[in-house]
C-alpha cells in the first residue's frame, strides 16, 4: 500500500470573533487541509455554537472536517465531523455513543504510547503526540519526542497528529518521524504574510 502523505490539521486561535470567517476562508482556499478544530474556552454552548455555524459552513465549503474540542455536547449540537478530548475532557466510548459511529474522535496523548495505545483500544480513530516545539498557543505542561512518532507509525494503524508549535521550519522532521497529520495553529494565524501563506509554505513542505 502506498502510504498516504501528511496532511494539515488546522486549529483555532481563541478568538474567533471580528474577521476571523474571511481569515479561515482564505486559508482554506490557499490550499488542501485536512481538518479544522474549533477551540474556544470558557464559552457556553449557544454561544459558542453561534460562532461555529459560519465556519462550519466554510469547512463543509471546501470539504474539510469540522472537529469540536473538547466539548461532546457542542459536537453533538453541531453535527460536527468529530471532537478532540484532551485526557481529562471526557471517556471515548461515552463519546462514540453520544455522536455515533461516523465521528472522527481524537485524543491528546502526550508523549505516551500507553495513553495512545488506551485511546486506540477505546475506539479512537487518532492520536495527538506533543508538544514538540515551545508554543504560546496554550501553556505545554508535556513535550514529546520524535522517537514516539516513528515507533507509531511503525508498529500502529491508527494515524497519528503531532501538535505544538509547528511552523513551516520545523515540520520536517516531524514529517520524515511518521507524523500522519501536523496540527497548526499560531504559526498560520500569525504569520506574517497572512494565514493564505501560510497555509501555502506548509503545503510546499508537505507536497
Amino acid at each position: 500500500m502506498t502510504p498516504i502523505p501528511c496532511q494539515l490539521y488546522l486549529i483555532s486561535p481563541l478568538d474567533v470573533g471580528g474577521d476571523f470567517s474571511a481569515q479561515l476562508a482564505d486559508a482554506l482556499a490557499a490550499g488542501p487541509v485536512a481538518a479544522f478544530q474549533f477551540r474556544v474556552k470558557g464559552m457556553d454552548n449557544h454561544d459558542a455554537a453561534r460562532l461555529a455555524a459560519p465556519l462550519q459552513a466554510i469547512c463543509a465549503g471546501h470539504e474539510v472536517a469540522f472537529i469540536v474540542n473538547d466539548n461532546v455536547t457542542l459536537a453533538k449540537r453541531l453535527k460536527a465531523d468529530g471532537v478532540h478530548l484532551g485526557q481529562g475532557d471526557g471517556d471515548v466510548r461515552e463519546a462514540r455513543l453520544e455522536l455515533g459511529p461516523d465521528a472522527q474522535i481524537g485524543v491528546t496523548c502526550h508523549n505516551s504510547r500507553h495513553l495512545a495505545m488506551e485511546a486506540g483500544e477505546a475506539g479512537a480513530d487518532y492520536v495527538a503526540f506533543g508538544a514538540f516545539y515551545p508554543t504560546i498557543t496554550k501553556q505545554v505542561e508535556h513535550f514529546a519526542d520524535l522517537e514516539t512518532l516513528t515507533n507509531w507509525s511503525k508498529f500502529m494503524e491508527i494515524p497519528c497528529v503531532a501538535i505544538g508549535g509547528i511552523t513551516p521550519a520545523n515540520a520536517p522532521p516531524l514529517v520524515r518521524a511518521g507524523a500522519d497529520f501536523i496540527a497548526v495553529s499560531g504559526a498560520v494565524w500569525g504569520h506574517r504574510d497572512g494565514p493564505a501563506a501560510a497555509i501555502q509554505a506548509f503545503n510546499a513542505l508537505l507536497a
